[in-house]
């Protein structure tokens, strides 16, 4: 059985906005692949075990719940490492970018 997750709203970083308007093949999510996705402002991290073609979905397991600071976590809420959970495709979100050290310079 899978944890049922209300996953964030990817916005600017969903995977599937940025690739819908790239033409170029890609290859279908399968077994091994990790995904990121948002979950409650975290970075979580799904190592894929199985994709639902029919239905856009990876089942996986989380193997990293990662804060803004970029810390790990071993449970956010009710998610925990180790929990299998249903990842839509349209949840998918690439993960932040550390900041420029410079860029934080005045």
């Amino acid at each position: 059985m899978h944890q049922h997750i209300e996953w964030d709203d990817p916005g600017e970083h969903s995977v599937m906005a940025v690739f819908s308007h790239d033409n170029a093949p890609h290859t279908q999510t399968g077994p091994g692949d990790i995904l990121s996705a948002r979950y409650q402002q975290h970075v979580i991290r799904v190592e894929v075990e199985a994709y639902r073609q029919d239905d856009a979905v990876s089942i996986g397991k989380v193997v990293a719940i990662i804060d803004a600071n970029g810390q790990r976590r071993k449970q956010l809420g009710k998610l925990a490492l180790h929990d299998y959970v249903r990842l839509p495709d349209d949840k998918r979100a690439f993960e932040p970018q550390p900041e420029d050290e410079d860029d934080n310079e005045g």
